[in-house]
């Protein structure tokens, strides 16, 4: 599903991205909170919102998942979809920077070499083409300052989802109310079709989450990391598909990439087949 979001956004790539940003959020509210219902997870969004240390941490969460929202939309509709798509694959690997610098974590030899040549690839690709990938970069860096925030707060991710939202939500329909007063709001003048797939905004936003919060528990975490650069290759196909120009330059970043994409494959299968078996309990 995240793989192929950029052809929703394609589809309703004649609204506005503040717009679509603020069905993103609006229509996210009350989606999510079904699924909480369903789940029975009420009370961790509860505890979220009367711990005013949590609540902090994910208002900051909230401004930084907005923001890469935003861009990723603008970038899409803006025929960009190489640039999200090389962002998503630098995500992991900034991830691992992330680790090393705030939580002390050691970095093996393949996984070095992953970065250096994610770092090259950047590079030549800024070179090449005269520009820097801020699109690229930007995706990754703040969706990596988005995790490390969600990995020092104590909540599942979709009631978190839920929270960011919610703290969102004024902000979306104060926007809204602008929109529609100033007689610029899409959703006001659309056609049926239009309205369904602005509406969709919301499960288009909380399905893949919930989807991988359940399977993240189910899976080994070697698994989770390489269906990471699930997502990223789709969206490079879509890329491909709606006619956007590969230059040499990106063909050569994306190589590195790719190969650095290997390396850390390789790095994680590795070390999964050293961690030792743990016996089941017979009390489990």
């Amino acid at each position: 599903m995240w793989g192929f979001l950029p052809v929703y956004f394609k589809i309703v790539g004649d609204v506005e991205p503040t717009e679509v940003l603020a069905h993103r959020i609006i229509w996210a509210v009350p989606f999510g909170a079904l699924i909480l219902m369903v789940r029975r997870q009420w009370s961790e969004v509860w505890c979220a919102l009367t711990h005013p240390r949590m609540l902090g941490w994910l208002s900051v969460s909230t401004v930084f998942i907005a923001m890469n929202w935003f861009v990723y939309i603008w970038a899409i509709q803006d025929g960009r979809i190489f640039e999200t798509s090389l962002g998503y694959y630098i995500n992991p690997l900034t991830n691992m920077l992330a680790g090393v610098w705030m939580f002390h974590e050691q970095l093996g030899r393949y996984q070095m070499l992953a970065v250096m040549l994610a770092f090259i690839g950047v590079l030549v690709l800024a070179i090449s083409g005269g520009v820097v990938p801020w699109v690229s970069l930007f995706l990754a860096v703040s969706f990596t300052i988005y995790a490390v925030i969600r990995k020092r707060v104590a909540i599942g991710g979709m009631p978190g989802l839920f929270v960011e939202t919610v703290l969102l939500l004024p902000f979306a329909l104060l926007w809204f109310s602008y929109l529609f007063s100033s007689s610029q709001l899409a959703f006001a003048s659309s056609d049926s079709s239009m309205m369904f797939w602005l509406v969709m905004a919301g499960p288009v936003t909380v399905a893949p989450l919930l989807c991988f919060a359940l399977a993240a528990r189910r899976v080994s975490l070697t698994t989770v990391g390489f269906m990471q650069f699930l997502a990223p290759t789709l969206q490079f196909g879509t890329g491909i598909y709606y006619g956007e120009i590969l230059t040499t330059a990106h063909l050569i970043c994306f190589s590195f990439i790719w190969t650095a994409v290997g390396f850390f494959i390789f790095d994680a299968l590795k070390t999964a087949k050293k961690k030792p078996l743990l016996k089941k309990s017979t009390g489990a």
